[in-house]
């Protein structure tokens, strides 16, 4: 067969992405603390950027700066061209050991526990240029809580717990209250603090410093009835009460020794190693709260938005000065460059809130009820009712917080899937239907313990369809036992 050389022309599309476009994708799916540095490096590069508040004066124009606040007053708008040129471009983007064992341990009851820690308090300094350097405990939790065995409600509730806990690694918080604000039992709160006690570093997310210290020396396998006793009792241990001790952890004066020294190599505040608390704290991208009228009422986080606007001024100064056309070149480059910036922060703005708008719209009863009150949502409902792109919703709703009455939470964590109704009823989320059999599970009788077909009898009567496959995987998704081995187990 010949080899021979043809010229065909095809005619095709393709998707070509200009600088500013792929600046603007990359802002829109920055957070703010993100946003903040790449705005600064950005004007440190660009002599027109200045940052809104900066000394010097920086005249508008007709087409002038539009910061981001623009967006809380005209949130409604129609997402323009840098929003549809977005939605064109589909391509996703060994702790330290106590020094002495004092009698410092006053109430077993709180993890004061500063004289036994002594080794933890050397180095000021370098633990200051650690945590610079190293993860908030926050941060640290967070990352563990998607990989956890926890259903979207619970991780909910989890990122709720992690609010509560403090430099030390321990949880401060109010189980009861969390679970009233988010809508949920005691019982699912309970549950989901008892697996995050399981997260790393061990410890962490302890009660007490007895519970703290029990978790580490069950990770040892040394959680024995004796070492319970004295962890129950630690406030004979702080006054070397080792009669009292010997009592009631039966065990010999030798032992009681050997214990003790055992729990010397604990560590009472398992969170030192991290970055400071507020390194961690989250900042909410938007608040939403309830008008007077039972409307909710939706606002950018202005606090934490950062604004630039173009010095026109000195853009006219530079150019009348500037003699040679490279130059004069280079300066209308930096200025179609920060106007673009500043229209797309602008942009990324709108989006945001409209994206948020219409979250809220579809879980407003969860806002109202409760997380039992989820409802189905998926990235396409949102993106065909905001006239936007997927990819767009995706990345408007990843790393960015939402401040609601009920507790600040990842815009994505408001999706879910869908279970059908049998009566023509809506949709319930699959988080809802968890929920419900869980509490179904939490409320039965120790030796009655309900089988997979039961709980499908039980839903069907309240207007859930749903097969007793469905009912098993979810069961087992939450780490819940069948039926028989509960029973045993009871």
């Amino acid at each position: 067969m010949a080899l021979s050389q043809k010229l065909d022309l095809r005619q095709g599309q393709s998707l070509v992405m200009s600088p500013q476009l792929q600046q603007a994708i990359k802002l829109l799916q920055l957070s703010n603390l993100e946003l903040a540095a790449a705005i600064e490096e950005e004007c440190e590069r660009n002599p027109l950027l200045e940052r809104d508040g900066d000394d010097g004066a920086a005249s508008g124009s007709e087409d002038g700066p539009m910061d981001a606040s623009a967006a809380e007053t005209s949130m409604l708008e129609a997402p323009g061209a840098a929003a549809e040129d977005m939605d064109a471009a589909r391509e996703d983007m060994a702790p330290d050991e106590p020094a002495d064992f004092a009698p410092a341990i006053a109430d077993g009851s709180r993890s004061d526990w500063s004289n036994i820690g002594a080794g933890l308090q050397q180095g000021d300094s370098d633990f200051e240029e650690m945590v610079a350097q190293v993860p908030s405990l926050a941060e640290h939790l967070r990352r563990q809580v998607s990989l956890a065995p926890l259903s979207d409600i619970e991780r909910l509730v989890a990122i709720a717990l992690i609010d509560e806990v403090d430099e030390w690694g321990y949880f401060r918080g109010d189980l009861r209250a969390i679970a009233d604000r988010l809508g949920c039992s005691w019982l699912t709160a309970e549950r989901t603090l008892k697996v995050m006690q399981g997260f790393e570093p061990t410890g962490v997310m302890a009660r007490t410093i007895s519970e703290c210290l029990a978790l580490q020396l069950a990770e040892r396998g040394r959680l024995d009835p004796a070492m319970r006793a004295l962890l129950d009792h630690l406030d004979l241990v702080a006054r070397r009460d080792y009669p009292k001790l010997e009592l009631l952890c039966g065990v010999d004066r030798e032992d009681i020794l050997d214990m003790i020294a055992e729990i010397k190599t604990l560590t009472p505040k398992p969170g030192l190693g991290f970055g400071a608390g507020e390194h961690g704290a989250i900042i909410p991208d938007v608040f939403v709260r309830q008008g007077p009228g039972g409307e909710w009422i939706i606002e950018l986080n202005g606090d934490s938005l950062p604004r630039v606007l173009v010095n026109h001024a000195y853009q006219t100064k530079v150019l009348r000065s500037a003699t040679r056309a490279d130059d004069r070149e280079r300066i209308q480059e930096w200025a179609q460059s920060a106007n673009w910036l500043v229209k797309s922060l602008d942009q990324r703005a709108r989006t945001i809130l409209k994206v948020t708008s219409e979250i809220v719209r579809q879980q407003d009863a969860f806002l109202l009820r409760g997380i039992e009150w989820l409802r189905p949502l998926n990235l396409k409902i949102v993106a065909n009712a905001v006239d936007m792109h997927e990819s767009t919703v995706s990345r408007v709703t990843s790393g960015k917080y939402v401040a609601t009455p009920r507790g600040i939470f990842e815009l994505k964590y408001f999706f879910n899937g869908a279970v059908a109704s049998n009566d023509g009823g809506d949709s319930l989320s699959a988080e809802a239907v968890r929920f419900k059999i869980k509490a179904l599970i939490d409320q039965e009788a120790p030796h009655e313990a309900l089988s997979d077909d039961r709980i499908v009898e039980i839903l069907k009567d309240q207007g859930i369809d749903i097969a007793r496959r469905t009912v098993a995987k979810y069961r087992e998704a939450m780490n819940i036992p069948s039926s028989v081995l509960r029973r045993r187990l009871a």
